[in-house]
């Protein structure tokens, strides 16, 4: 593995931040990202903005695995980034995620990281 593809987890936020069910939005390093915690309590990270035009996926709407940008009302499958209706057609890129003892790690490539950290 490269160090461009090389994963760094990076603790973003405690699991008590998240809402029970839904997304927030977090920036790791300039990345803007949705940590979107499901019904069954599963905790996923999507890149935030979606792939349709420059609008938060955050502030959209939750159902089930899917989150639906508020803007045209595309899908993404938090679980893969794809895109699941028009007008999106493209994925979002998806990350990593760990819990541990209640802090959310979400794992992102080592080249997202500046030098001096």
């Amino acid at each position: 593995m490269s160090a461009d593809t090389d994963l760094v987890a990076i603790a973003v936020c405690g699991l008590d931040e998240l809402p029970t069910v839904g997304a927030a939005k977090a920036d790791i390093y300039g990345q803007p990202m949705a940590i979107v915690r499901t019904e069954d309590g599963e905790v996923y990270a999507i890149d935030d903005i979606c792939s349709h035009q420059n609008v938060s996926l955050s502030e959209g709407e939750l159902d089930g695995c899917r989150l639906e940008c508020w803007l045209h009302g595309s899908r993404f499958d938090v679980r893969t980034g794809d895109a699941l209706n028009l007008p999106a057609t493209e994925p979002v890129a998806t990350f990593p995620v760990t819990i541990e003892d209640g802090v959310v790690y979400v794992s992102v490539p080592a080249a997202l990281i500046p030098e001096s950290e």
